[in-house]
């Protein structure tokens, strides 16, 4: 099987008052093609800034990160860029829709950035958004829609360049649990029926233990990995 990421002895150190703060010590791990895993781990774990790392985000201090075998750290930030707009599928606890772009416009912006002709991009955020169920609300702006709604449109923005990998960091914290479900069953419909592969950031031990895989994180170490019986 195919590994969409693999990381190699990943580390990342900021200054904090002057003195060095270590996030990451040596993570070493993969994910296939197609999989449905979680990280989990408490706040201050590093598991947000492990996601920045295979998000081409941010750059580790050592270590390397591949994405779809092509070295992160080979890459300018022009052409990291591209590879995230392209590749990769970002879902954010806060939605971070745009506000005065109603949902059609959210999703579509994307598909812009990569120069997708406008009558294309205008079909396929329609086709999106009737894919999360929102069709309806197309011409609905962040302030009209619920929270639910706002993260569906998260989700159809994150497909719009058809990437392989999709990554959500707490996509279900700011949302009710019945809410929170709705979109897990979404998320896990898209994993089967399209092949996306998902690597979800969390805290929340319902969202580690709906998926596939769990990695442990804790004070920027892997301490623990299994599989899981799927729920879905």
């Amino acid at each position: 099987m195919k590994h969409i990421i693999e990381t190699l002895d990943l580390t990342k150190t900021y200054m904090q008052g002057g003195r060095p703060l270590e996030v990451l010590r040596g993570i070493n791990m993969s994910v296939e093609e197609g999989e449905f895993m979680a990280i989990m781990g408490p706040s201050g774990s590093g598991k947000s800034t492990l996601l920045n790392m295979i998000g081409a985000l941010d750059r580790p201090t050592s270590g390397k990160v591949f994405i779809n075998e092509v070295d992160l750290s080979k890459l300018s930030d022009n052409q990291a860029a591209e590879l995230r707009n392209r590749e990769i599928g970002f879902i954010f606890q806060f939605f971070n829709l745009i506000p005065r772009m109603d949902a059609r416009g959210n999703v579509e912006l994307p598909m812009a950035i990569a120069g997708v002709p406008r009558g294309q991009r205008h079909r396929r955020a329609i086709e999106l958004l009737d894919l999360v169920g929102l069709a309806d609300r197309a011409d609905h702006k962040p302030s009209q829609l619920s929270g639910g709604e706002q993260q569906r449109v998260a989700i159809a923005r994150a497909l719009a360049n058809e990437p392989n990998l999709v990554l959500a960091d707490e996509l279900t914290g700011n949302l009710d649990s019945k809410t929170g479900e709705e979109i897990m069953h979404l998320l896990r419909m898209l994993n089967k029926e399209e092949g996306k592969t998902f690597v979800l950031i969390t805290h929340d031990p319902t969202v580690g233990q709906n998926t596939d895989r769990l990695i442990q994180l804790r004070d920027g170490v892997i301490v623990g990995e299994k599989r899981i019986k799927e729920l879905f």
